[in-house]
């Protein structure tokens, strides 16, 4: 995610910026960002960073050039904020695999898959792009679908699995689907059946569908567990009334 303007030398004004969108689209390198020198440019750069890159031709628009906006032999000045980033290459590989092959990952390098996934989804909750991020959340529940070979592989993926459930209730709740929320809320207490999280978003979503009597069973249970927990009690206060 990266916020860029175009410079030509002696311009003031941008020849290509996404500045006016208050939040950038995500784009690939190589794919969406193919002009060399900002590839090489934002692979030095950290997150947050602001930057200034000079482009001498043979790293912008080339000989060329790009008519009828960019001359011949262009020199161009790019200002570069890099708001974020994430490493999906082995995550697109790991799909880009048969589901055979995928069977055959070793079970770190699919944890790392489905944690990609996840942060992806994570992303684009905050953006509140909430079918997008839900979308990304199935496919890091899907990965995990795998039959462990111990006892310690198993406890590896429920815990991955458990906070993907987690995640999945809250987009469906925003989504405005509480009966899905409380499938995926209620199958994260099926791994851990004291997490306090998982039973308010099943009792959030029985609220939702008016089913106050298993609303105030999963809230009470989660109360029981952190009795501080402002949410929680603040939700049992919208029960009562």
């Amino acid at each position: 995610a990266v916020k860029y303007s175009g410079y030509l030398e002696y311009a003031d004004e941008p020849f290509c910026t996404n500045c006016y969108r208050k939040v950038p689209r995500l784009m690939k390198l190589g794919k969406d960002i193919t002009l060399w020198g900002l590839e090489v440019g934002l692979l030095t750069m950290r997150k947050g960073e602001l930057a200034r890159f000079v482009f001498a031709p043979d790293y912008a628009y080339g000989k060329l050039g790009c008519p009828p906006l960019i001359p011949p032999n262009a020199t161009v000045l790019f200002e570069v904020e890099l708001l974020d980033f994430l490493d999906s290459a082995e995550s697109d590989g790991f799909f880009a695999l048969t589901a055979e092959q995928q069977g055959m990952f070793p079970l770190q390098k699919v944890l790392k898959v489905a944690d990609t996934e996840r942060e992806f989804g994570n992303y684009l909750f905050r953006q509140q792009r909430f079918p997008d991020a839900k979308d990304r959340y199935k496919r890091a529940y899907s990965v995990l679908r795998r039959s462990p070979c111990s006892e310690a592989e198993q406890c590896q993926i429920d815990a991955s699995k458990l906070l993907v459930l987690l995640n999945l209730s809250l987009t469906y709740l925003k989504l405005e689907r509480p009966a899905q929320a409380l499938t995926y809320g209620e199958k994260a207490l099926e791994i851990d059946q004291r997490n306090a999280k998982a039973l308010f978003r099943c009792g959030q979503a029985c609220l939702c569908m008016t089913e106050y009597e298993k609303a105030r069973d999963f809230l009470v249970r989660a109360q029981h567990i952190q009795p501080f927990n402002h949410d929680i009690n603040n939700e049992l206060k919208k029960l009562a009334r």
